[in-house]
């Protein structure tokens, strides 16, 4: 990795799969940025697990949540700025995070469905697949936005589409839709590097 690529600060509250991802891309020549920073919110992420065997920097924030949402958001954006980062990808990050005016347009979020659809205040993982299978909609998906100061929320820069299967359930539909969002999360980093 250049260190004249763009560098990034994932933020995780998991498992690190979607990190594992990028990384993939980069090893690939697929995705030209640095992998600067993982921030996590909580100790046991197993994405630090993952961080570590890839050699990247980590932080966990706040573990025990004593801080207000401004100050965890203070705490977040002063360690991305020192780790010289331009871009910061939630990914997995189930914490909410205030955006500052400065980092309007530069963080963004993948989440596992057809956003305005199944989003919102905990409506996270698991939690989405099932809804969409109790809705019984035809059609489900992820979504990558810029994130702003409301869950889910903000300009969308891609979907991708799956079907939804009559014999799946939650494991299964989502397997397939973290599939697109395989494809989706460095499509959307590319999409945002080419925009500035």
């Amino acid at each position: 990795m250049s260190s004249e690529q763009p560098r990034i600060a994932v933020l995780l509250s998991g498992g690190g799969r979607s990190l594992e991802n990028l990384a993939e891309c980069v090893e690939r020549g697929e995705l030209a940025v640095n992998l600067a920073l993982v921030i996590a919110s909580r100790p046991d992420a197993f994405g630090l697990t993952r961080a570590e065997r890839l050699g990247l920097a980590r932080l966990v924030l706040d573990p025990a949540r004593e801080l207000s949402p401004e100050a965890f958001s203070h705490e977040v954006f002063a360690a991305v700025e020192a780790a010289g980062c331009s871009l910061v990808v939630l990914a997995g990050f189930l914490r909410f995070l205030p955006i500052p005016r400065a980092w309007e347009g530069r963080v963004i979020n993948i989440h596992p469905s057809l956003l305005p659809a199944f989003g919102g205040k905990g409506c996270y993982g698991r939690r989405v697949h099932a809804a969409v299978l109790e809705r019984g909609v035809e059609f489900t998906g992820c979504t990558v936005h810029y994130a702003d100061n409301e869950y889910d929320h903000g300009q969308i820069l891609l979907q991708r589409c799956v079907p939804v299967l009559q014999e799946d359930d939650e494991e299964s539909l989502a397997a397939r839709v973290f599939e697109e969002e395989k494809l989706a999360l460095p499509e959307a980093i590319r999409r945002h590097l080419a925009r500035d």
